[in-house]
């Protein structure tokens, strides 16, 4: 499963990513923070309404939850550790989507405060994350009144100007014997729309290469240990072969948003056996549900997450694999919300959702807490992502985890765990 999840990210959902993001015009954060977390949280969604439908019970907001704390500092340690490269990180786009972060997770924390969930805060969570996708749409103009207004008093962010002055030729300036002309347009992002002398080059700030004829997915590796996994993994490529238009290809090229969502419904479906798979070795273990869903479950949950992040952070992207740790935590939290608000405004109007865990509670602190560290961290550490953030990352992740799971087990503070009777 871990391997199936590999090869539909890398061969069809992030270069219908790159597709997508070319024709709206996106930049890799904007891109990053917006379809590639909908399409890796896609489990995330299902858990949730899995968790308020079905089981009527914490998992889906324990595995939420415990999959924001393993998606702020794990993946960002997979990411530093994984990656043969030191990347480049931007100023704005991680302030933008730690500032939604931090207002979501602190709504979350109010509404699961008294243990019971209303309509209107299924609905607020809905708002919190249409201003989000609001602030993307006019991320250009918000980027440039921020660098223009902080640039003076804050060195990350003057430091963020000068590297944009420095790739401009590449993202929208011509540079000619007269004077540099600036053409305000979507393609300022950094993809290239109109007809222009540069545009005609082979670069992308996605770094998401997509050559016009790929080679064959039945072409064997010459490596042996790459043969084996190519052996191995075999009837999943035929099964992606015969299912998803590969939109690398120029004859499916215009077939990307059937690439995109064909992918992200294979991604929950492997998904869904993986987590399935790590219930039933949990279960024969005898760990409980809402310590199962900080840490196993949280962890496959978010193998979709991980995958796409350490593919573009291994090309140097680290912006856009942030934006999408960040951004998959905030849709994330639209995962909460929907299900909160259909079951409380449609299904069954007079009764709240009950979530019924003291423990989610110091995990959502941790959240907010976590959201300081990571920025603070990437702030001292010259903004890169690099092995040495990789590595304090999977240290303050694992103090995070072993702190909720005892405050979970009833170990350390007042939460004290039920246990049920076995007539039932």
């Amino acid at each position: 499963m871990f391997m199936a999840v590999s090869i539909v990210c890398d061969s069809y959902f992030l270069p219908s990513l790159e597709i997508i993001s070319e024709s709206l015009g996106l930049s890799q954060d904007v891109a990053g923070a917006t379809f590639m977390a909908a399409g890796s949280s896609a489990p995330e969604l299902v858990t949730a309404f899995l968790g308020v439908f079905v089981t009527k019970g914490d998992i889906g907001v324990s595995t939420i939850l415990g999959s924001a704390i393993y998606n702020l500092l794990g993946i960002c340690a997979a990411c530093g550790l994984l990656s043969s490269m030191a990347s480049r990180l931007s100023c704005w786009p991680l302030f933008r989507d730690c500032l939604a972060y931090t207002v979501s997770a602190a709504a979350v924390l109010a509404m699961i405060f008294d243990n019971r969930i209303y309509w209107y805060e299924g609905a607020f969570l809905l708002l919190i994350y249409g201003c989000y996708i609001l602030v993307l749409c006019f991320d250009i103009q918000i980027n440039q009144y921020i660098m223009k207004k902080f640039s003076p008093c804050c060195t990350c962010f003057a430091n963020s100007v000068e590297e944009n002055a420095e790739q401009q030729p590449l993202t929208g300036w011509k540079e000619e014997s007269q004077p540099l002309i600036r053409r305000q347009s979507r393609t300022d992002s950094g993809i290239f729309q109109d007809e222009s002398d540069y545009s005609q080059l082979s670069i992308s700030l996605h770094g998401l290469d997509i050559p016009e004829d790929p080679s064959s997915v039945f072409t064997m590796p010459e490596a042996d240990m790459k043969r084996i996994l190519w052996v191995l993994s075999l009837p999943i490529i035929i099964l992606l072969y015969l299912t998803i238009p590969d939109c690398r290809r120029q004859f499916w090229k215009n077939w990307f948003m059937v690439t995109f969502f064909m992918s992200a419904a294979w991604i929950s479906a492997f998904t869904y056996v993986l987590v399935w798979m790590v219930t039933i070795v949990g279960e024969t273990l005898g760990i409980p549900e809402t310590v199962m869903g900080l840490t196993l479950l949280a962890a496959g949950t978010s193998i979709p997450d991980t995958v796409a992040s350490v593919l573009v952070a291994r090309k140097g992207k680290g912006d856009m694999a942030l934006s999408n740790i960040v951004g998959s935590n905030v849709f994330d939290m639209l995962c909460l919300g929907v299900p909160w608000f259909i079951k409380t405004a449609f299904v069954d109007r007079s009764a709240p959702v009950e979530v019924n865990s003291g423990g989610l509670t110091y995990t959502a602190i941790s959240l907010i807490c976590s959201i300081v560290f990571i920025f603070l961290a990437v702030h001292l550490n010259g903004w890169k992502l690099d092995k040495k953030l990789g590595a304090v990352c999977l240290v303050m992740y694992l103090a995070f985890a072993t702190l909720s799971i005892l405050y979970e087990l009833g170990i350390i503070g007042n939460n004290h765990v039920k246990v049920c009777d076995d007539s039932f």
